[in-house]
């Protein structure tokens, strides 16, 4: 028997990665929706939250055909993650923090029209922290050279050795990866809370043009809020924050993270003409 070529080697070596993963590996079905889910734990499923559905029952296929009923355990819309309850003893995923290198290969093990799939990519961006449009704190910039169906959204994306460095969804214009360490964050704390924490100013605003830059004018006030109780009024517009300067609604909206809850921050803002400051105590948001 001659010796086996490389590309040969290398696609029994991705079999077999593939092939280690995908007992993990479940559709995620809710109100004519499909995607992918993985085991994070003994009966708890991560998927994508932008996949699942906002009402209806969600079910799991697995992959012997059958079908058991999930419940939504939590679900964060900023970092893209959801987390279900489930009946089953599938074996859970061991996810690897480590960050896969600028044009390494990557394997996306996903369902599609319900049977295991798998897509070979690679790693086109691997870079620093960043902040998802929704204002979620994702850990790592990690972008895949890869084609995507909407059902395989929320799949383990996997490198060359079959650690699990994230899952993958859809972006605007790309597939990107949520990476491990942000799943293992928001997810124990689903699981604990059921939900995110998130700084609330308690403030309807909107942006302002100003001689020196922009503003946000208070729209409306909960009276109940924290803004309420450090004196700011409908009608005041919000300059800056700490000292500095404002540069938008949304950048504001951004800091507003599970971290800001608690603190107390130095609001500038104009009144009547006349400049007025507040020390606002961020509280939490409460649930929609």
């Amino acid at each position: 028997m001659t010796d086996p070529t490389p590309l040969f080697s290398l696609s029994s070596a991705l079999a077999d990665v593939v092939a280690r993963a995908a007992p993990s590996v479940v559709s995620v079905r809710s109100h004519r929706s499909r995607a992918t889910g993985f085991v994070w734990k003994p009966g708890l499923i991560v998927t994508a939250d932008e996949a699942l559905a906002d009402e209806g029952e969600v079910e799991i296929g697995l992959s012997d055909g059958s079908t058991i009923a999930a419940t939504i355990a939590g679900r964060d819309h900023t970092t893209d993650i959801a987390l279900l309850r489930a009946d089953t003893d599938l074996a859970p995923v061991k996810l690897a923090t480590t960050v896969p290198s600028l044009g390494s290969l990557s394997v996306v093990v996903a369902t599609g029209r319900e049977t295991p799939s798998a897509a070979l990519g690679m790693v086109s961006a691997s870079g620093k922290s960043w902040r998802s449009l929704r204002g979620g704190d994702i850990d790592a910039r990690i972008e895949l050279d890869v084609r995507l169906r909407g059902s395989q959204q929320g799949g383990l994306a996997l490198d060359a050795s079959g650690e699990a460095f994230g899952m993958a969804v859809l972006g605007p214009r790309r597939v990107l990866v949520i990476p491990a360490a942000t799943i293992e964050r928001v997810a124990a704390q689903l699981e604990a809370r059921g939900r995110i924490a998130r700084g609330y100013l308690g403030l309807g605003l909107q942006p302002v043009r100003l001689d020196d830059g922009i503003g946000a004018m208070v729209m409306s006030v909960d009276k109940a809020g924290p803004s309420a109780a450090a004196g700011i009024r409908q009608g005041d517009v919000i300059v800056a924050v700490n000292d500095q300067k404002l540069s938008g609604v949304r950048a504001l909206s951004r800091t507003l993270g599970p971290a800001s809850v608690g603190a107390v921050v130095d609001v500038a803002a104009h009144r009547g003409g006349e400049p007025v400051s507040f020390k606002v105590t961020v509280g939490e948001r409460p649930e929609a």
